[in-house]
């Protein structure tokens, strides 16, 4: 049997009048934020007072997209007679979001938990020259990472945490005047 000439299009427009009648879902973005999933990728944050400037981020980033530049100085000794020590500090931590691939290698290898995903994603530029963050952005972005979700009832605390805990009861034990640095308040 031979289709009916304009059926095709009789059911083409069916479709049509069904969906103009159906509520729309569509959200007007720049008036309303949409409601994003807790692990969302955006850009990367970091927290610069944990960068212990090591690299590992920039050596195993598959783009090389991150840009690292240090110094070292020398810290005085905290005892008499101990040795000075040295230490990096941070000049320059940039990242180039032309080139990167949002992998997450870079946050993965930070041993010192220094990168961290945010969620923020309104971060586009005109020009492509301008999409190389540097540290002061970054470190902007990293106050808008949340929370971390909450542990299982039944799960022991981080050690962090609970050595943090014990140091904060045992100075809370001792008397006043025996803790250092602190004279007899009356």
């Amino acid at each position: 049997m031979a289709p009916v000439p304009g059926s095709g299009l009789a059911k083409g427009l069916a479709v049509t009048l069904r969906t103009m009648t159906r509520k729309t879902v569509t959200e007007q973005y720049p008036e309303a934020q949409p409601e994003l999933p807790p692990r969302t990728r955006g850009v990367i944050g970091l927290f610069e007072e944990n960068c212990t400037v090591c690299m590992l981020c920039a050596r195993e980033c598959p783009d090389w997209c991150i840009y690292i530049d240090s110094h070292k100085e020398t810290v005085p000794a905290a005892t008499p007679g101990g040795r000075d020590r040295s230490r990096n500090v941070l000049d320059r931590f940039a990242i180039d979001f032309s080139l990167c691939m949002y992998c997450g290698i870079c946050i993965e290898v930070c041993p010192f938990d220094a990168l961290f995903w945010s969620p923020e994603f309104e971060y586009a530029e005109t020009d492509i020259r301008d999409l190389t963050h540097e540290r002061d952005k970054l470190r902007e972005w990293m106050w808008t990472v949340p929370a971390p979700p909450a542990l299982d009832p039944g799960a022991e605390e981080p050690k962090e945490l609970t050595a943090a805990r014990k140091a904060a009861d045992k100075l809370a034990a001792q008397p006043r005047t025996d803790r250092p640095g602190q004279e007899d308040q009356k």
